[in-house]
């Protein structure tokens, strides 16, 4: 039988979050990521793992207080779920949406939903595999989808008038960003060091509370680029990876 933990105040500081385990560069992004678990706790945020060293977990709280440009009455929101590596193909994704979704139910929830994409996007979820949990679309701005499984009959979330705009004024490459990934603070450094390098102009715009994810000017979950005003990507990007972007 699997184990799983969820993460507590009483037990976070000893228990890895899965992304970036053991790698020194982005402790500064893991410290950054925990400490916004904590914050987010008080909320209803669950981070819910496998009982052992990789990548397998769900993260999930209510879409009220989610930090996504998406509204809706009484819905729990899946930010991540992601099992990684030799865990794949034994049921672990399974047992883990199966307990969102149960404990959703159980919190009276009317539903919950998570952001996905008609052609397979980085960092978020497999369509198919949602839509064999009975998960369907009910919003879209452009190849983004939003999909909700309805637990009784209630309006279905939708995006936020400010995120279907997908554009901005500033023309400079810009990035908006939070620390719900702990890969981010990492690129942030990297990207900032080569930007000054090279003397390009870069903007970064933090996300860094509930507000300001909700009027987010795009689909948001933990970073955004735009370039020349134009929303491009939801790609978190390194140094070589812009620089391809740019030429």
């Amino acid at each position: 039988m699997n184990e799983y933990i969820n993460l507590t105040l009483e037990n976070i500081e000893k228990e890895h979050i899965c992304c970036a385990i053991g790698d020194p560069k982005h402790q500064d992004g893991v410290d950054s990521k925990k400490e916004w678990i904590k914050n987010k706790l008080k909320d209803g945020h669950v981070f819910r793992k496998l009982d052992a060293r990789g990548k397998i977990f769900i993260e999930y709280e209510p879409l009220e207080t989610s930090w996504v440009p998406i509204s809706g009455d009484n819905y729990e929101y899946i930010y991540c779920l992601w099992v990684a590596g030799s865990f794949k193909g034994k049921g672990i994704g399974k047992e883990l949406l199966e307990y969102a979704i149960n404990d959703s139910k159980e919190k009276g929830k009317n539903g919950i939903c998570t952001l996905a994409s008609k052609k397979k996007k980085p960092f978020l979820g497999e369509k198919k595999f949602f839509e064999h949990y009975g998960f369907k679309v009910v919003d879209s701005i452009g190849d983004y989808e939003l999909m909700a499984l309805q637990f009784q009959n209630s309006e279905t979330p939708r995006f936020n008038d400010n995120a279907r705009t997908m554009k901005i004024d500033d023309k400079d490459f810009t990035i908006y960003y939070s620390n719900e990934c702990p890969y981010v603070e990492y690129e942030v450094k990297e990207l900032s060091d080569y930007a000054k390098e090279k003397n390009i102009k870069l903007n970064f715009i933090k996300i860094d509370s509930l507000e300001k994810a909700k009027n987010a000017p795009c689909i948001f979950n933990n970073w955004a680029n735009f370039y020349k005003g134009e929303f491009i990507s939801n790609t978190i990007l390194n140094a070589n990876a812009l620089e391809k972007l740019l030429k």
